[in-house]
């Protein structure tokens, strides 16, 4: 079998999302990259340095500067007619071209597999994460999305993959780039960090999460990190946003700051290696899946934190 890899990537740098990606196609058989943009032959000498990688397919036109969904899925389609598996990480461009992918192929899109368990059987999480299905797929083209903290994540280097131009397809028409929004931060980026301290409604107002939150982050080298009722609030851009829809994360430490823990919250951070909650309320169902709790007021416990740090 022939799995080929949608490669995210923003600003020239392969994003980590695409090793865990990789990692699950390698458990299907052969794997090959699609590399899609405009100038992206530093992504595509990049990719081919991943180990485990057999080819990369590289479109560079204009038509895919943006990673529009509509213009990509058709180059995608494409490349099936070689190709058995379409695996992309479960993030949110992977999740806007994969189902446009399905539709194409007629065939049932399989989200958010944790575990590669035979050619055509999956297990993906269901009910929030509390119970986790096996699935089986009689499709003969499979259309995958991978949650990345779910596979280890390929290595970077140690591999020699011979790279394979492609032939853009036109362009759709059916959308254009108008803009992007994209805050700037010296903090990691949020699926990706080792250490996460994330705030709740609890924080009363997004000068209090900045006043709190963020020099904790600051001192801990951590990404910064929200519950859905603290972004519907307007402390912090919905990009903030952990949880099962938001971004699901795994790091080595999870700090979760007046944060009670609804199930969705929880369904994004309980893969965290080790759980540190910080909250009033002793009977919070955070406590419930923290490996350390501190019933404390936050506004008390958490200076008090960061100046020992």
């Amino acid at each position: 079998m022939k799995a080929l890899v949608w490669v995210e990537h923003e600003g020239g740098a392969l994003k980590d999302a695409t090793l865990s990606a990789v990692s699950a196609a390698a458990q299907l058989g052969e794997v090959h990259l699609l590399v899609a943009g405009q100038d992206v032959g530093g992504v595509a000498e990049a990719a081919a340095q991943i180990a485990g990688v057999a080819k990369v397919h590289v479109a560079d036109d204009a038509a895919y500067a943006h990673a529009l969904a509509e213009n990509v899925a058709p180059l995608v389609v494409g490349l099936m007619a070689h190709h058995e598996a379409f695996l992309t990480p479960a993030t949110t461009t992977g999740k806007n071209i994969a189902p446009r992918v399905a539709a194409l192929l007629d065939v049932m899109q399989i989200s958010d597999i944790l575990s590669v368990e035979g050619p055509d059987s999956f297990t993906r999480p269901i009910y929030a994460g509390n119970a986790i299905a096996t699935i089986r797929s009689k499709d003969a083209k499979k259309v995958i999305t991978v949650r990345g903290t779910a596979f280890a994540k390929a290595e970077r280097t140690g591999g020699g993959a011979s790279i394979e131009p492609v032939a853009a397809t036109a362009g759709t028409g059916l959308s254009s780039f108008v803009g992007a929004e994209i805050a700037a931060s010296e903090r990691p980026e949020l699926t990706s960090a080792k250490i996460i301290v994330s705030g709740g409604r609890a924080l009363k107002d997004s000068e209090t999460f900045e006043q709190l939150i963020f020099p904790l982050a600051d001192k801990l080298g951590a990404a910064v990190g929200a519950s859905r009722a603290a972004v519907d609030a307007g402390y912090v851009p919905n990009d903030y946003q952990v949880g099962q829809t938001g971004k699901i994360v795994a790091p080595e430490v999870y700090v979760a700051v007046g944060i009670s823990g609804a199930i969705q919250h929880l369904a994004g951070m309980k893969d965290s290696k080790t759980i540190i909650a910080i909250n009033k309320d002793e009977d919070a169902p955070i406590f419930q899946v923290a490996d350390i709790g501190l019933v404390a007021d936050l506004y008390t416990a958490v200076p008090e934190l960061t100046g020992k740090l």
